[in-house]
């Protein structure tokens, strides 16, 4: 099998880009993408492929190979964040308060596109591809997708996504072998004490000072309990208490995550959460203040499988193939949902970076001034492809159209 991608995607380069600055105007928030979901949809179906739709505004749409084999699972993300957009760009947020600062405008439409080639090309294809467009990867929407039965019908033998990441250089690929973003876990820390005046301290039980050791004392976990080798990044982002300067407050309300680039509930023994509690329990006992603590949010990490990864790394090196752009290793404390679907079948979720600070696209994720360079769809496009093909065919002869 022999088919021109790298100038298929050329051919294509102006559709991709309008898909997405199409999406970048018109964010819609996780489990809202009605309008995105509708798009996405009505292109799918106008390449042949069957689609349905899960969890509301997710849509999947499936293409059938011209020969038996594997299923392989292809999925991108399609939610904006409550964040009001100041890139400056012509082709801003339209929506005030929301804006597509994490890249899922570029996914979608990259997913659309590959989705486009490899329907043309469907009938060398051994095997099929389920095309899956998540809702709401923000606050972990993967998970109820795979309860509704997104790895059936096909059954799915493997899984593969993709973040454009303004923290590598535009051009480069990250598929490494193992954890590549973090374990993600989200907790509310209540603490009450006894209000009273801080002119007779002694009559009251004070949170605050409870909460100023919780904060220092948690950050052991990391430098006196764990092997320096084990990532983990405890951080308090949000902390609440108090209403007046001479009032002790009755209680503190602390949030924050607690991130590590390993599965910490498999640890065998005393876990990382384990560890979180115990020392709240001791600085609250010493303090006299009660607590409640409560995990609001978990996904675990995502751990990459090392042959699905030497695929998608044996695509990026036909991708990069006179080039200057590098295969470079990337890992994050970032979460990830897509760990619920790698954790069903062997997987990988590799990176394709977009910054480039002459095109003011170095910004962080989440930041009002994300954006991305958007040279990097058409790597993205074509690693989605290739990576296809090699999965399902083998490694694809990529020979140039005369």
């Amino acid at each position: 099998m022999s088919f021109d991608i790298k100038t298929r995607v050329r051919e294509l380069e102006a559709e991709l880009i309008a898909l997405r600055r199409d999406f970048h105007m018109h964010p819609e928030l996780g489990m809202k993408e009605h309008r995105t979901a509708g798009i996405v949809e009505a292109y799918l179906k106008d390449l042949g492929l069957e689609t349905s739709r899960m969890c509301g505004t997710g849509v999947i749409g499936l293409l059938k190979g011209g020969q038996p084999g594997k299923t392989l699972m292809m999925r991108a993300d399609m939610d904006a964040l409550p964040i009001e957009e100041a890139t400056g760009l012509e082709f801003a947020s339209k929506t005030p308060g929301v804006m597509h600062a994490c890249g899922h405008d570029g996914h979608t439409s990259m997913m659309m596109i590959a989705a486009r080639i490899l329907s043309e090309n469907k009938e060398t294809l051994k095997g099929d591809i389920k095309f899956v467009f998540q809702p709401n990867e923000e606050n972990g929407c993967a998970l109820d997708m795979v309860q509704e039965g997104v790895m059936q019908n096909p059954t799915v033998d493997a899984v593969v996504g993709t973040h454009l990441m303004t923290g590598l250089p535009i051009g480069s690929i990250s598929a490494d072998d193992g954890p590549v973003m973090a374990e993600a876990n989200v907790f509310r820390l209540t603490l009450h004490g006894l209000g009273g005046h801080t002119a007779v301290p002694e009559d009251a039980v004070d949170p605050i000072l409870a909460a100023a050791g919780v904060i220092q004392q948690l950050q052991a976990i990391q430098t006196r309990e764990l092997s320096p080798h084990k990532a983990v990044a405890l951080v308090f982002g949000s902390i609440h208490a108090g209403t007046a300067a001479n009032i002790i407050p009755d209680k503190v309300e602390l949030q924050g995550t607690l991130r590590c680039l390993f599965n910490s509930r498999d640890e065998p023994g005393e876990t990382l959460l384990d560890r979180f509690e115990r020392i709240v329990s001791g600085i609250c006992a010493a303090h006299r203040v009660q607590y409640e603590l409560e995990w609001t949010f978990h996904d675990p990490a995502v751990v990459n499988d090392p042959t699905i990864s030497a695929v998608v790394r044996g695509a990026a090196t036909d991708v990069i193939a006179g080039t200057d752009h590098k295969i470079v290793p990337y890992v994050t404390m970032i979460g990830e949902d897509f760990c619920r679907f790698s954790q069903e079948v062997p997987g990988t979720f590799f990176f394709v970076g977009v910054a480039n600070a002459d095109k003011k696209t170095d910004y962080p994720h989440h930041h009002p001034s994300f954006d991305i360079d958007e040279d990097g769809l058409a790597i993205g496009v074509e690693m989605h492809v290739t990576s296809a093909v090699h999965y399902l065919n083998g490694r694809l002869q990529n020979t140039p159209a005369e």
